[in-house]
């Protein structure tokens, strides 16, 4: 069942589910953070519109600066800008940035522990007709990887306006990533949100395994826990928000509870999410993983929905991979 201390949206599985893009969440958690904190900067690659960084641009218009199509000088001027005091947040799409900047981020910004905060939009398959060229599906292992970075995937609106708008109180870099399709809205702007404790959404009376996400594919997981539960199968849904640092307590509690566990991200399982959690539990509780996610392949233009279910990362994907995961505890 959903687990009353997460605060979900109790209308998730209606058929007219509220979806709007993630992407809108970082507009407003900028307005936010600008209101709050005057030394709020945006810096934008020519995307303005599409990052959603346009609502700082309007409000804020000489705390916004228009670099062009030009992401290494996006993350070092940025840089510059946070070691003058400033909090910069540089918008592009994840491809690009981190992309195509990512020496950039890691030596300028990381490396000197700058207050950058790094928005990757457009990221995972669901980008669509776009195709692969701008389907980031390597960024969360990219950017996770960096010494210092912390690492945000928000799930829907309310969580990546809480996210922006805590990124500008966070001293260092901090990467987000944001989807760009209308997704189920899941949680509410009373939902908690603090980075490094990830939220647990549902909860079995005798729970056979652990499902562990992040992004707008937690809908399909919680889906997937729903119908596992009218089966006789009973899970854990943890909403793993931020990637780095992990929540280790919590993944180690209920990975010892449950014995088996399944990470669903939309992005490649190595090195995402996926490679994170078996990372830990390979030192801290050993059981049995399935991955959802983009197995070692790029993706390919097409509807969101359809290059969901292409790639395997549907709520039938996600129940068959949770019964492989409970079948190898056998």
């Amino acid at each position: 069942m959903l687990h009353p201390d997460s605060r979900l949206n109790t209308h998730i599985f209606d058929d007219d589910v509220e979806q709007v893009p993630v992407r809108n969440g970082y507009g407003e958690g900028l307005l936010l953070a600008g209101e709050e904190n005057e030394n709020v900067v945006v810096l934008c690659a020519d995307l303005t519109e599409s990052t959603r960084s346009e609502g700082f641009a309007k409000k804020f218009p000489k705390r916004f600066v228009e670099m062009g199509v030009a992401e290494q000088n996006l993350a070092t001027v940025a840089a510059g800008m946070a070691m003058s005091g400033k909090v910069p947040f540089i918008s592009s799409y994840a491809s690009f940035s981190p992309g195509r900047n990512w020496e950039q981020i890691r030596t300028t910004a990381a490396y000197n522990n700058a207050n950058v905060k790094i928005a990757g939009a457009h990221a995972g398959i669901s980008v669509g007709p776009d195709g692969a060229t701008h389907q980031a599906v390597e960024d969360v292992a990219i950017m996770r990887v960096i010494a210092g970075m912390k690492v945000f995937v928000p799930c829907d609106v309310h969580e990546a306006r809480k996210a922006t708008a805590t990124a500008a109180k966070i001293l260092g870099p901090v990467y987000m990533r944001f989807a760009r399709e209308k997704t189920p809205v899941i949680t509410t702007r009373e939902t908690p949100f603090v980075p490094g404790k990830a939220i647990l959404l549902w909860q079995g009376k005798k729970p056979e395994c652990l499902i562990v996400g992040a992004g707008p594919l937690l809908y399909q997981a919680l889906k997937a826990a729903h119908a596992l539960e009218e089966e006789g199968l009973s899970v854990v849904v943890l909403n793993m928000h931020t990637i780095k640092p992990l929540d280790e307590e919590k993944l180690v509690q209920f990975a010892k509870k449950c014995g088996a566990v399944v990470t669903v991200e939309e992005h490649q399982v190595l090195g995402g999410l996926g490679g994170a959690v078996a990372e830990l539990l390979g030192k801290k509780c050993p059981v049995p993983i399935e991955y959802i996610g983009m197995q070692d392949t790029f993706g390919e233009s097409g509807q969101p929905a359809e290059l969901i279910i292409k790639y395997g990362m549907d709520t039938k994907d996600i129940m068959r991979a949770v019964k492989r995961a409970v079948k190898r505890k056998e």
